[in-house]
């Protein structure tokens, strides 16, 4: 059954009406009736299933029926990841990141980061699109982006772990990952963090890890670290 989403949507509303984009795609593209049910989420764990009482392309209305509050997985992650230069790769990341299970998203920017500007409204539609494919009823947070350095000042209780690929001591991430728990990652732009950055971020108390044998591009390490975070953690 396909998933619907509004934030507005609370435990005490019974009923509820549909943007008239969201109408007009109910009605017109997915063809469903008065009678037909649907399914839809608030995106902060609230699941509710209801039965369509009025449908035209301008207007939807769904009696809610079922309501369901899931509960959240039993460990956090947040991703602070440098924005990628070709867009289209950050945008694959945070689709992908969302499917496999990812709480809070921040761009950082870097020395080394080419990209410095986001087009927040853009990745928060493929947030809600990735959400809603997959099924799941959590919304990942999007912060606004970030200069590197104001983020590692930020004041933060998670387990803290950096992934770059400078030549020095790191520890494996499945080594040093704490189970059932709330870590924050940082991962480099195209050409990595700077060895400033890298010795800054050690000082704030982030400890360097490692995603593997190979050198990975900047979505591809977010995405391995997000995997291999909810492996460990099943």
């Amino acid at each position: 059954m396909q998933l619907f989403y509004s934030k507005d949507i609370t435990e005490t509303i019974d009923e509820f009406e549909f943007s008239r984009e969201e109408s007009k795609h109910i009605s017109k593209v997915l063809r469903k009736k008065e009678g037909d049910t649907l399914q839809i989420t608030n995106g902060s764990g609230l699941l509710c299933k209801g039965v369509i009482t009025f449908s035209s392309p301008n207007k939807c209305i769904i009696q809610l029926e079922h309501k369901e509050l899931k509960t959240p997985k039993n460990y956090r992650l947040h991703l602070a990841v440098a924005p990628t230069k070709m867009n289209d790769r950050y945008e694959w990341f945070l689709e992908k990141a969302t499917e496999i299970g990812i709480d809070e998203i921040t761009p950082i920017i870097c020395d080394h980061s080419e990209r410095k500007v986001v087009k927040l409204e853009r990745f928060e539609r493929i947030l809600q699109s990735a959400m809603k494919q997959s099924l799941q009823n959590y919304l990942p947070k999007l912060n606004p982006a970030i200069s590197f350095s104001d983020f590692i000042q930020k004041e933060n209780k998670d387990q803290l772990l950096m992934a770059h690929c400078e030549e020095t001591k790191k520890q494996s991430l499945k080594d040093i990952l704490i189970l059932k728990n709330s870590t924050t990652i940082l991962i480099g732009p195209e050409g990595d963090f700077s060895t400033k950055e890298i010795e800054k971020a050690i000082k704030t108390g982030y400890k360097p890890v490692t995603l593997g044998e190979t050198r990975l591009r900047t979505e591809t390490a977010a995405i391995v670290a997000v995997h291999s975070i909810a492996f460990l953690n099943s």
